[in-house]
């Protein structure tokens, strides 16, 4: 036994370096080659899936896709309220806080005053908090918050501004509509209203709605990194998702081949991936903070890796609500400032056949949001407007629209969502 145990240790000491290295690189090619065929049946397995939850739409199966929906939002009901009432301690805290925040609003005293204030800044900043989560959770195909909402405001924000040489908006009836002060004779010692308009006081203007929303956009990106985050910590039912499979399918491609072997948008996934992974938080701080439409492939990769959630949710916080809003706030307030859209209006006169007709609309707008701020609060729109801009009823036409899509997107998300579920279950 000793003597052919020697043996072996003597035959395996003549092996060459090269010959043992060669080995291992052919175990490892075949651990990835075996992960690859895995991956490639599961994905098979997803077109086949895919195609079938492709038919659950409403203009197809409307009464199917609406019944989905539905069980699909009771499940989602009890599921979170199952959870929400595990966290007993956390419930407890909320309860008594509810019932003092109660007890005080209900009851009489100096002190309404401030909280009718408090309560109208609290559902103006819950406003813009569920416009940004809807830009960005995934929702169906997502409503586009800023071009609909947000930017509009801004702009609204900004004209006024500047045709009011002021930013002290009447309250009521701003931040829904905005009147100009009707003396801006009188000035008071706040920051707002010393010396004349500037830029800065626009910016600080609409903050807080800039801020929430940017904020919204953080919290919708937070169900990417938890689905793969209970993935990789062994949770079973989220291993199948469509999104971890293509990241876990790319990671391989890219291990196996070149990574110049890839088409265009499966480097750019993957130079997201190499970012965080190389650099962490400062890699997730840079996706966050400029126009970023693969920030979900950043999630993914930090929840797989198990990055600290605080670390994640912190630089997407920073990246999104303030550095990222702020561009954004910015650029919106350089474009539609009096002198720059005033000069966009005259220049596109000279655009070839069509100038004059494409300015005509544009002046027409301007002047009618210029006339709505020199209203008072006791004049009704329809009586001092007899006349509403084309622009503003394709505009009012096209938030309709996306809204009307979002909704059916919503439903038909849902009811994929539950008929995924229901066939996963059904093949187990």
């Amino acid at each position: 036994m000793h003597f052919a145990a020697a043996i072996e240790t003597h035959s395996s000491m003549d092996v060459p370096t090269s010959t043992i290295r060669q080995r291992r690189q052919s175990q490892i090619s075949a651990t990835l080659n075996t992960d690859e065929n895995l991956l490639a049946i599961k994905k098979t397995q997803q077109d086949a899936l895919r195609h079938e939850i492709s038919q659950i739409v409403l203009w197809r199966q409307p009464i199917s896709t609406v019944s989905y929906a539905v069980l699909e939002m009771i499940y989602l009901i009890h599921h979170n309220f199952q959870l929400f009432i595990s966290y007993r301690k956390t419930l407890s805290l909320l309860c008594l806080l509810l019932l003092s925040s109660l007890f005080i609003y209900k009851s009489d005293g100096a002190h309404q005053s401030s909280i009718q204030t408090i309560e109208r800044l609290i559902f103006w900043s819950l406003y813009w908090l569920g416009l940004g989560v809807a830009s960005s959770i995934g929702l169906g195909t997502g409503l586009h918050t800023f071009l609909l909402y947000l930017g509009p405001f801004i702009a609204r924000v900004t004209l006024a501004a500047y045709e009011c040489d002021s930013v002290q908006f009447p309250r009521p009836p701003y931040p829904n509509e905005i009147l100009c002060p009707l003396n801006n004779l009188t000035r008071s010692n706040d920051f707002l209203e010393s010396g004349s308009i500037s830029f800065w006081k626009i910016l600080w203007k609409v903050k807080l709605e800039a801020f929430f929303w940017g904020l919204g956009t953080a919290l919708g990106e937070l169900p990417p990194y938890f689905m793969a985050r209970t993935a990789r910590l062994g949770q079973a039912g989220d291993r199948d998702d469509e999104e971890l499979l293509e990241f876990e399918q790319l990671l391989l491609n890219a291990k196996l081949h070149n990574a110049r072997d890839l088409t265009l948008f499966e480097r750019l996934r993957y130079s997201v991936y190499c970012l965080i992974q190389r650099i962490g938080f400062w890699g997730i701080l840079l996706c966050a903070s400029i126009p970023n439409p693969l920030f979900d492939l950043a999630g993914i990769t930090c929840g797989y890796f198990l990055i600290s959630f605080w670390r994640f949710f912190f630089a997407t916080i920073l990246g999104k609500a303030i550095i990222k809003m702020s561009i954004q706030t910015v650029f919106i307030i350089f474009l539609f400032s009096e002198h720059h859209v005033e000069r966009i209006i005259r220049w596109m006169k000279h655009i070839p056949y069509y100038g004059r007709l494409l300015q005509t609309p544009f002046k027409d707008w301007l002047y009618e949001q210029k006339g709505k701020m020199h209203r008072t609060n006791d004049d009704s729109t329809s009586g001092h407007l007899a006349k509403v801009s084309i622009l503003s009823k394709l505009f009012s036409f096209f938030v309709a629209m996306m809204i009307v899509y979002f909704i059916i997107s919503i439903i038909n998300s849902l009811a994929q969502r539950y008929y995924k579920r229901k066939r996963i279950a059904d093949c187990k």
